[in-house]
């Protein structure tokens, strides 16, 4: 599968010079995100992507958009895989205004409050790194699928550090790399 760290957002941007955060709950993304996304389209085309899941957080979203339309793929929503609990970005948005702004997708698995509340240890964000790997596992499609998620999320599931609207083919059949 590929896995995909969502574009830079508003929050990445102002943390990255200030190194202080900004206090944006569920942020979307910055105008350089918003190129990266679609920086992301020809990037991707040569991949056989048939399936996109993503998180339910604005910027992953954003950023699955023109890859889901240039694709005519229509996005999972799946909380499993949102971002760790550590900063205000990590607030998400209720199923009702994400639904305005995405009406063709389904949030109506999510709860009202479908994000982490309050500070998420790695090892919990371990465990629901595993248990998607192994949901993925079992899936027959896992080759032709794309996850768009989150950098802590994406630690934890691939044992390595991604940049902002960068990608990588992983196999979640083989155990992670020793760290």
């Amino acid at each position: 599968m590929i896995v995909l760290r969502h574009c830079e957002s508003e929050f990445n941007r102002l943390f990255t010079a200030t190194r202080r955060d900004p206090g944006i709950p569920d942020p979307p993304l910055s105008e350089h995100g918003h190129r990266q996304a679609e920086a992301l389209v020809p990037a991707l085309a040569g991949e056989k992507i048939d399936r996109i899941i993503v998180s339910p957080f604005t910027r992953t979203l954003q950023t699955a958009a023109p890859l889901a339309q240039a694709l005519g793929v229509k996005p999972v929503v799946h909380p499993l895989i949102r971002e760790r609990a550590a900063f205000s970005c990590d607030v998400g948005s209720p199923p009702a205004r994400l639904a305005l702004a995405w009406p063709e997708l389904d949030f109506s698995g999510l709860a009202e409050t479908w994000w982490t509340t309050g500070i998420e240890t790695p090892e919990e964000v371990e465990e629901r790194a595993a248990i998607f790997r192994t949901e993925m596992s079992a899936s027959p499609v896992w080759r032709k699928t794309l996850v768009v998620s989150h950098w802590g999320f994406l630690i934890a599931l691939t044992a390595a550090s991604m940049e902002n609207g960068s990608w990588r083919r992983i196999d979640p059949t083989k155990p992670l790399p020793a760290v």
